[in-house]
């Protein structure tokens, strides 16, 4: 079994140096149960010492000229790409994706990465007119420190370069707080950050509790935290930016609905769905959770879905990548279940799907529940889950107010081949993304952003580099 150790100012902690007594926190494969990798838990002493050795290393690293940094990037995507195979067979592992899968993570980790480094000769400030005649008012855009990055479990690799990576390049250094479900393919990346030769105490990574959590994210040198995770844990962190008015990013939880329009394709639009759905055992924040579909084509699409979903089938996809996979944990898998059995005691009529698996691994069934109405639970909160509400509207009126009708606004999906829907829809949903004709995938280039409680901030893209800056504004008077 694999004992992984904290990576902090350039190097992996000894073992000799860790304290008596040091937390070990056990990794288990959820496809089978088995725990798989122990790792080592910092200290909130350890956690301390890795903030100022970033804090002590940005300010060498903030003096780099951009285009050095990049060069540095370009060496990580490099070193990525080449450990793409060991960091992926620890991803597949931990999370229960296939090889394939998690290799690909790995690989597209690498070219988010390069994608940031392109950024090093655009990160503009700006001449702002002055209303004196012999003054110049120039603003300038500067990193802002140390920034503290928590990592979801779902998809861990990618997520670490999707905020790792715009950090560095706009001349911050960070602390990365793997989920402790995913910790090991984080120690991988570890690895290529070495391989890359980045100065130490620029990049540093830590497994850790709660406890010592709350520690690093308190640091008074901490001027950042940004955060992939659920309302609740975007709550902490709101409360830890407040021990040093350090600055927010959180993207929270999403509840994405679909809009299925009469003369949508619905052959394409119920593939579509059901791959969103079924894709990490619907572990993705943008993965659809609630289905509107026009009356006149409801039982149609209804049977549509239930084909498809009826022919997904679960399993250890390191035997078999076409199944799958598993949830995260025994608690999440619980959890699911009695949401599913709620509704249907609610009113809801279960078309497939929705019964605890016998034998080892934390799987949950493809589930499509029909006969859902907006005020039921399934529809309001996310499941975090391969579940499927279908709700039933008359107009398109009615499905955008069902839409945004929610405390979530992160993405959203129509399905339609009237542009005049889809112009109303776009103009009126309130949620950061709306795919047409399409389901979410979050192109590195755009700008990945929730409404409501779906986030603060956001990541991706220009507006997600510049996420990772701050200004300054020099008043020249000549």
């Amino acid at each position: 079994m694999r004992l992984d150790r904290n990576f902090a100012n350039g190097r992996f902690i000894d073992p000799s140096t860790e304290p008596a007594g040091n937390e070990h926190i056990a990794v288990y494969n959820p496809a089978t149960g088995a725990a798989i990798a122990h790792v080592t838990g910092a200290t909130q002493a350890e956690a301390i010492a890795a903030v100022d050795a970033a804090a002590v290393a940005q300010k060498a690293w903030r003096k780099l000229p951009s285009a050095e940094r990049a060069v540095y990037l370009h060496k990580l995507a490099d070193a990525l790409t080449e450990c793409a195979p060991s960091i992926g067979a620890a991803l597949a592992l931990e999370s229960g994706k296939s090889v394939a899968d998690a290799t690909n993570e790995a690989i597209y980790a690498g070219q988010i990465t390069r994608y940031h480094a392109e950024w090093a000769r655009r990160i503009e400030g700006e001449v702002i007119p002055s209303d004196t005649a012999d003054e110049n008012l120039v603003l300038h855009r500067e990193p802002i420190g140390v920034v503290a990055c928590l990592i979801p479990f779902n998809y861990p690799v990618y997520t670490f370069m999707r905020k790792v990576a715009p950090a560095l390049i706009a001349g911050n250094t960070v602390v990365v707080r793997p989920s402790n479900n995913t910790p090991t393919s984080a120690f991988e990346i570890a690895k290529a950050v070495e391989k890359a030769g980045l100065p130490a105490g620029v990049v540093n990574i830590l497994a850790m509790n709660h406890a010592t959590a709350e520690a690093l994210c308190t640091h008074p040198k901490v001027g950042m935290i940004t955060l992939t995770g659920s309302v609740g844990a975007g709550r902490k962190v709101l409360d830890y930016c407040k021990a040093n008015i350090a600055k927010p990013s959180l993207e929270l939880g999403g509840k994405t609905p679909a809009i299925i329009e009469a003369d949508a394709d619905l052959d394409k639009a119920a593939r579509d769905l059901v791959a969103s759905k079924t894709t990490h055992c619907g572990q993705l924040c943008t993965a659809i959770e609630r289905v509107y579909v026009h009356e006149s084509v409801h039982d149609r699409f209804v049977a549509l879905l239930k084909q498809h979903m009826s022919a997904v089938e679960s399993g250890d996809r390191s035997e078999q990548p076409s199944l799958m996979g598993p949830l995260v944990n025994e608690a999440s898998r619980q959890s699911i279940h009695a949401m599913v059995e709620r509704a249907v005691a609610a009113g809801a009529k279960l078309e497939t799907g929705g019964k605890l698996p016998q034998g080892k691994g934390f799987f949950y069934p493809a589930t499509l529940l029909t006969n859902c109405r907006q005020d039921m639970e399934i529809i309001q909160e996310e499941t975090f889950g391969p579940i499927m509400p279908v709700v039933k509207y008359s107009t398109l009126d009615e499905a955008l107010e069902m839409a945004n009708d929610h405390q979530f606004g992160l993405s959203s999906v129509l399905y339609t081949e009237n542009y005049r829907a889809a112009m109303k829809i776009a103009n009126g949903i309130e949620a950061g993304e709306l795919y047409v004709n399409r389901t979410p995938a979050d192109p590195y280039q755009g700008f990945h952003a929730g409404w409501k409680r779906s986030g603060l901030g956001g990541d991706d893209g220009k507006h997600g580099m510049l996420e990772f800056t701050q200004t300054r504004l020099v008043v020249m008077k000549y």
